[in-house]
């Protein structure tokens, strides 16, 4: 069986260092991530694109496709937030949710396959440990303007 380093590898996926939890000069009043026990809550993370956020809204100045690399994008800093959290991404039981919130336009309905981005990255580098439950929500704001957000909860095997 291959370890998560095996198959970010075999993808051609190198985490990014880990980034600010917002974006340059905001500085919050929260944390990355807070862990209970074996379960690890990450703090919703903001698309960026070119490293400065990606601003806009699906169904306007975003397409779909657009989106749903946002949203992978995403979920590539999760795993670098994650990794600072456990050490060791194998420590990872398993991802069990995802939230994912896509600045939309009045009448965009396809929030949910703009999510699968990042739902699909996930099943990709954990296999059926990746399989998790989601909620996806077309919204009218993300901070900043950003397109997406997706916060998450993992369970770990210590």
């Amino acid at each position: 069986m291959a370890t998560v380093y095996e198959r970010l590898k075999a993808l051609h996926i190198h985490l990014p260092e880990l980034p600010p939890a917002v974006v340059d000069g905001y500085v919050p009043t929260f944390v990355p991530f807070v862990r209970a026990g074996n379960i690890v809550y990450l703090s919703g993370r903001l698309a960026k694109k070119d490293g400065k956020l990606w601003s806009g809204k699906l169904g306007e100045q975003i397409t779909v496709a657009e989106g749903k690399q946002a949203a992978r994008d995403v979920a590539m800093e999760l795993l670098a937030t994650l990794e600072a959290a456990v050490e060791d991404l194998d420590n990872v039981k398993r991802i069990v949710k995802l939230l994912v919130l896509v600045n939309s336009a009045p009448h965009f309905t396809e929030s949910h396959v703009v999510a699968n981005g990042a739902s699909e990255l996930f099943l990709e580098v954990f296999g059926e440990r990746g399989a998790h439950a989601r909620s996806a929500f077309g919204v009218a704001q993300i901070p900043f303007g950003a397109c997406v957000e997706i916060e998450m909860v993992v369970e770990t095997i210590r």
